[in-house]
């Protein structure tokens, strides 16, 4: 099969020519790869940022937003067919540790997370297992919603966890408009019955967050805070999400945030630097997150179906990877790209 894969960190992967993944144990799903994700995370890998996070050896294949059909399955595999259109958790969980039998399978103690530690989906066919596979409605075509399995994941999981401690009449900011921002914007209104103020630097980004649902929008300007202060009464918000987490967004979240507020970071990329005082006697809260449940994959997979999260994706021919990267780098993608085998 084809496979875009990246031998050395800070350099271009390639598409070359690997073997066909293998059924290698009974729950073993194999997938054939209908659209994969274009994250820039992705861009991170290639520069080398996750290497000593990640272990992974090289050269591997990169992707880690993945949706297709079934291919294949293992022996101990009930309930997908071949053909069955699917989207996948990014993470291949055991569901036997502690964090899975909870319910916190991101956190699962032997995890494989396919595209950062191992083969990923900018390929042909992927190699997973059924935990990680949910079933798609047949409304919903798999590089439609492909990109949904990380940064919808991610956008859900940190919504999902403001949205438990927002009560009608509170605030939140939403920090980005863009790829991660835009799908958060759209989980808000279904979620939350707050209001919802969102901040970017782009006017044609905040035009789509109004359309959204967005109840105001600020643009950021340098003087960003400042406005969300008099959206509030002078107090700040509740909650702030930031999907951008870079480029000056950290300290103007921070600055928007009311007393006993909460700061959840999606985005990264900056550097967060509190004084402890002012942490201690405002008694604010931050919050890391990363990607989500299985669970909050089947929950975001059913806002999908119901098209109150839609997905904004400029497609490529897989072929054409660099021109994709090349884009998402440059600033020219609008909402997610995805590669199409």
């Amino acid at each position: 099969m084809k496979a875009v894969r990246l031998a050395a960190y800070d350099t271009k992967p390639e598409l070359v020519e690997v073997p066909d993944p293998k059924i290698e144990s009974p729950l073993d799903v194999i997938v054939r790869v209908g659209g994969a994700g274009v994250c820039r995370t992705d861009l991170h890998i290639i520069e080398g940022q996750w290497e000593a996070k990640s272990g992974v050896a090289l050269p591997y294949t990169i992707g880690h937003e993945n949706a297709g059909w079934v291919q294949e399955v293992g022996s101990a595999v009930t309930g997908l067919r071949v053909g069955d259109p699917v989207i996948l958790h990014p993470l291949v969980t055991c569901g036997l540790c502690r964090a899975c039998r909870s319910g916190d399978d991101v956190h699962c103690d032997t995890s494989r997370f396919p595209g950062i530690d191992a083969d990923g989906g900018y390929a042909e066919y992927l190699r997973t297992n059924a935990r990680a596979v949910v079933g798609l409605d047949p409304t919903l075509a798999p590089a439609d919603v492909a990109a949904l399995a990380d940064a919808g994941l991610t956008a859900y999981h940190a919504v999902a966890k403001a949205a438990r401690h927002l009560r009608p009449g509170d605030t939140a900011v939403l920090i980005g408009a863009g790829g991660l921002g835009h799908i958060g914007i759209q989980v808000f209104a279904a979620l939350s019955a707050a209001r919802m103020i969102v901040v970017d630097r782009s006017s044609d980004a905040l035009a789509l967050a109004a359309d959204l649902g967005a109840h105001h929008t600020v643009l950021a300007d340098g003087d960003e805070a400042a406005a969300v202060r008099d959206l509030t009464a002078g107090n700040g918000a509740e909650a702030v999400i930031d999907f951008v987490g870079e480029g000056g967004a950290l300290e103007a979240g921070v600055a928007m945030l009311r007393r006993a507020g909460s700061y959840y970071v999606v985005g990264y990329g900056g550097a967060l630097t509190v004084p402890t005082i002012d942490i201690i006697s405002a008694e604010i809260n931050f919050v890391g997150n990363l990607v989500g449940s299985y669970t909050d994959l089947v929950e975001l997979m059913v806002l999908a179906a119901q098209d109150r999260v839609r997905l904004h994706t400029a497609k490529y021919p897989m072929h054409e990877f660099a021109t994709a990267l090349d884009d998402l780098a440059a600033g020219r993608v609008r909402g997610r790209a995805v590669l199409v085998p």
